[in-house]
C-alpha cells in the first residue's frame, strides 16, 4: 500500500513539471494596418501627460477621499467652499471647505483646505501663525504641523489637537484637527 500511494505521488509530481515545464501557444499575429497618407496621425500618449483628474481643480469633492465625501453625502451634509487662508493671508488657488449639514445650528462641521504655495510664502506663513500663539512641530520627513495653542481649544482631536495646517513640499493642508488632515488626498500625484 505503502509503495502505491509513493508510486501515485511521484506520477502525479512528475505530471505536474511536466505540465509546468511545456511551452504555451504563441499568440497570433495580427499584420500592423500600413499608414496611408490620407489620415492624420494621432500622437501617442506619453508618461508626462497627467491624468484627467491631476489637471483639474481641486473641488471640495476632490481634496478629500472619495469614501468620506460619500459618507457626508450619505448623512445629507453638504460642502460649502471658500478661498484658503492661512491666518488672514489668502493663499491663491487653494480651498477651503466646510461640510455640515448646512443649517444655521450645525452640531457638527468638518473642514478641509489645500493650496499650493512655494516654500517662501510657506516660510512667512508658518512664522505669522507661531507669532499668533500657534505652536509648530517639524514632522520627520521634513514637514511642518503648526497648531492651535492647545489654551485656545474647544474642539480637539482625540490626540489633543484642533485646527492643522501641516506644511509640505509645495503645498499646505489645513483640517480641523490633526489626525482629520489624512482624509486630504490632494493633489492626484501625492497619493
Amino acid at each position: 500500500m505503502r509503495r502505491t500511494l509513493a508510486a501515485a505521488s511521484a506520477a502525479l509530481l512528475t505530471a505536474l513539471v511536466l505540465t509546468a515545464c511545456t511551452p504555451t501557444a504563441a499568440a497570433p499575429t495580427t499584420p500592423s494596418p500600413v499608414p496611408t497618407g490620407d489620415s492624420a496621425e494621432t500622437p501617442a500618449a506619453t508618461p508626462t501627460d497627467p491624468p484627467d483628474d491631476e489637471a483639474a481643480d481641486p473641488t471640495c469633492e476632490t481634496i478629500i477621499l472619495s469614501s468620506t465625501a460619500a459618507d457626508f453625502r450619505s448623512i445629507g451634509w453638504k460642502a460649502q467652499s471658500e478661498p484658503f487662508r492661512v491666518g488672514a493671508t489668502e493663499v491663491p488657488d487653494g480651498i477651503l471647505c466646510k461640510w455640515s449639514d448646512g443649517s444655521a445650528t450645525a452640531a457638527g462641521v468638518q473642514m478641509f483646505g489645500w493650496a499650493p504655495i512655494d516654500a517662501t510664502a510657506a516660510d512667512k506663513a508658518e512664522r505669522d501663525l507661531v507669532a499668533s500663539g500657534w505652536k509648530r512641530e517639524d514632522a520627520a520627513n521634513g514637514d511642518v504641523y503648526v497648531t492651535e495653542n492647545p489654551e485656545w481649544l474647544a474642539g480637539r482631536g482625540v490626540d489633543g489637537y484642533g485646527i492643522t495646517y501641516l506644511f509640505g513640499d509645495g503645498f499646505v493642508k489645513v483640517a480641523d484637527t490633526k489626525q482629520s488632515l489624512v482624509l486630504i488626498d490632494w493633489p492626484p500625484s501625492q497619493r
